[in-house]
């Protein structure tokens, strides 16, 4: 998984990539671990592309920093997307911030111009956000705020929340209204992990084994439409 990164000062230099590789495996009950084993090369034509080129699925974090919950549902999220065949990368925003839309300097800022790349050079999106206040976080909506249909439109998107008490799909409809309004297309599949601080075991898997079985569907969905649409 690729994480963009930033060196230095973010006003004064240039953004560069930070390349962070991790391979995962299956266990037998179909969760997705980390493992130091190298992955298995692709076969050719695993892709839907006519090239057979991979797809690559972007996430896109609700939470500033990857280091929550709704960051670790994202990583799972991107591996099972990884174990469907495709590549994927993830904006950091712990590292490389985005300013507020509109803040004065805002336009010039070379974290904004990075990130709108990144966009541009996904063909699908995965979008995980914590509930607040009923709708997605603040930091959710200022990435969503900051690209355009020149970068994500005609693309594939699947959305994913967390919540600390009951299940709902108010985040996930906000989230679709949102990129439908980018011209994106949402998979029906989606998923709601509530009473997130009870959703995952001490090796960070989910307790409810059914949740991992719903996170692989929604992803092998996101490649598998996206390979067909591209």
């Amino acid at each position: 998984m690729t994480v963009l990164s930033h060196m230095g000062n973010p006003k004064h230099d240039q953004p560069v990539l930070r390349i962070r590789v991790r391979c995962y495996r299956t266990t037998p009950k179909g969760r997705a671990n980390a493992s130091l084993k190298p992955t298995q090369p692709q076969e050719p034509g695993h892709s839907g592309s006519s090239m057979g080129e991979q797809i690559t699925v972007m996430g896109i974090c609700g939470t500033f920093g990857h280091d929550s919950a709704n960051g670790h549902l994202l990583e799972m999220g991107l591996a099972a997307c990884e174990a469907a065949g495709a590549k994927t990368v993830v904006w950091d925003n712990d590292e490389t911030p985005l300013p507020l839309v509109g803040a004065p300097g805002s336009w010039e800022d070379p974290n904004v111009k990075a990130f709108q790349d990144m966009a541009e050079g996904a063909d699908a999106f995965l979008l995980s956000s914590p509930e607040y206040h009923g709708t997605m976080s603040g930091v959710m909506k200022n990435q969503l705020d900051w690209v355009y249909f020149k970068h994500v439109g005609d693309k594939v998107w699947a959305v994913m929340s967390t919540l600390g008490g009951q299940s709902n799909s108010n985040t996930l409809n906000h989230m679709r209204l949102s990129a439908r309004w980018l011209h994106g297309h949402v998979i029906p599949e989606q998923l709601a992990v509530a009473k997130v601080k009870d959703a995952f075991d001490d090796d960070g898997s989910f307790v409810d084994e059914e949740m991992q079985e719903r996170l692989e569907k929604l992803a092998t969905s996101l490649v598998t439409t996206t390979e067909k649409l591209r």
